[in-house]
This record gives structure tokens, sequence and C-alpha cells, in this order.
């Protein structure tokens, strides 16, 4: 099904782009093209590996508790497909970067929303978006503003597939700083890594630094609506991960307050921060929509 964008200036000419200018970041320029559907090929090769192999977990549950992290599978014009995160926060809303839609370059043609399952390709739950929202202050290609929102038919909550709650009203001006945090993705966990044979979806623990100490390695890209989270000891997400949660575990539900965005340039174990968008500078929008 042809996603309806609601965003027309989705619809941007490639040579209006102009590039963040800090060449530390693993610019989403082009994500699409350069990182997501690598990252899919990467995936289902290794997956249809283990199923060969009689490895695969049947009918698992997600890895570490992650029941609000969805895969996106983006099918482009020219029909490749792409992969991306997301995040449920409502029976038929998923958050995700505004990037895993249109990166400038490609603009995506539909979007499979994958939930409840360890393996992008396969099992959980699998529905098509209707259309999608993005925000109006993104221009394609661009780290600010790199939100979306896809809107889905409802889905039906279970132990594996289950809403992250949106931050309260007391935490709108929190800056999380010092705060620990969960980040999840099926993409790859190290530089050069290949898929397990068992846990596809994954999960690391974060902890969120200042923009300040942000700005330091990426400078003025950051923004007051970016997050920022410590890559000290080579941690933090990396390729395949960008447009999944970014959220504050908790006994119940988690609380979530970044969606993925960009990582460095010069590899995810290279100790630089992981770039996220902030949820609590955009609630009015995303109840809005």
């Amino acid at each position: 099904m042809k996603l309806l964008f609601t965003f027309l200036a989705s619809l941007v000419v490639v040579n209006c782009y102009v590039t963040d200018v800090n060449s530390e970041i693993n610019d989403v320029y082009n994500y699409l093209n350069t990182t997501g559907v690598l990252e899919a090929e990467r995936i289902r090769r290794l997956e249809n590996e283990i199923d060969n192999s009689g490895q695969r977990i049947v009918g698992g549950s997600p890895s570490n508790g992650v029941p609000n992290q969805v895969g996106l599978i983006v099918t482009l014009r020219d029909g490749r497909q792409a992969v991306c995160g997301g995040v449920i926060y409502a029976d038929n809303r998923i958050l995700t970067a505004a990037h895993c839609t249109n990166d400038g370059v490609n603009i995506a043609r539909s979007v499979t929303v994958v939930a409840g399952s360890n393996f992008l390709f396969s099992g959980g739950t699998r529905i098509e978006a209707q259309s999608v929202v993005i925000h109006p202050g993104y221009v394609p290609g661009r780290v600010a503003f790199d939100l979306a929102i896809l809107h889905i038919p409802r889905l039906t909550y279970s132990d594996d597939i289950s809403p992250a709650f949106l931050p309260w009203s007391d935490d709108i001006n929190n800056d999380f700083v010092g705060q620990s945090v969960r980040a999840s993705g099926y993409g790859i966990t190290r530089d050069g890594d290949t898929i397990t044979t068992q846990q596809p979806l994954r999960s690391v623990n974060l902890r969120v630094i200042s923009n300040a100490e942000c700005r330091s390695t990426y400078g003025n890209v950051i923004q007051d609506h970016h997050l920022c989270t410590s890559g000290a000891g080579g941690v933090g997400i990396c390729a395949g991960d960008t447009g999944g949660p970014l959220v504050i575990p908790g006994s119940w539900r988690d609380t979530l307050i970044g969606v993925g965005s960009f990582t460095a340039g010069r590899g995810c174990q290279a100790g630089a921060p992981s770039g996220f968008i902030r949820v609590t500078s955009f609630i009015g929008w995303i109840m809005g929509n």
C-alpha cells in the first residue's frame, strides 16, 4: 500500500539539501540506501541461515522484554527494502525517525510494522502503515526535527506487544542528565558484527549526558530538542537501530524519552555519543497527530 505523506515538503528535491555541518555525525542523508538497505539484506540473509540450521527460536518473546519496540521494513520506490526501528505509544500509532521514511534521496513507498517478534522478516504481528506524518520542521536528510508518526491499524496488546508511556507533565522540563536508560533495536551491536542465532532484537543500557557535552563532539548540530547518551566504553545505537526507542525502564511499562536519530560517523564503538530526538520537546505535536 502506498503511504500517504501528510507532510508535502517530504517531496523536496535533492539539490535543495544542505548537509549537517559536523562530519562527526553518521549523516542521515541517503540513510535508507547507505545503511537501511544493507542492514535489511544482512538481517534477511542471516535469519535465513538460522532457518536453514534449525536454530531459530519459534514463538519467542522479544529479547530483554522490549514489547514496545517494533521493526520497520521500509519498501522504497524501486522495490528494495530497508530497515529501521520504531516504538509503540498507542495501539494505532508508532513513533520513528523521519529519515526512515524520507532521507533526502529515497522516499518510502510502504512501511511494514513488525511487532512482538525477535526476528524482522518472520513471526510476530505484521501490519502495513496507513499513513505517515512527518514533523513540519524536518528537512529531509537533516537530524533536526527528525521525527515521524506512523498511523497503523489497531494492534492487539499482549505480553509481547504493549506501548511505552509518554513522559508525565512533571518531566516536560527534565533534561534526564545522568539517568540510566535503555535503547533497543534489530541492528548490529558492534562494528562489523553479525547476527546471533537466538536474539536479533537486543538492547543496551546507556546513560544520558548533557547537550553541552554532546555538542563537544557534534557541535551546534545538537539542538535543545536532541538528547544524547554517553558512548563511553563503546556503547550506543548502531546501524539499523535509528527510529527505535530510548526508554526509562519501568516495573510495569517503560517511559519513552527518546527516538533514535544518529550515530557517530567514525563507528558505533568509537566512544562518541548516540543521538536521539527528545520526546518531551514534542509532546503536543505527538498528541495532536
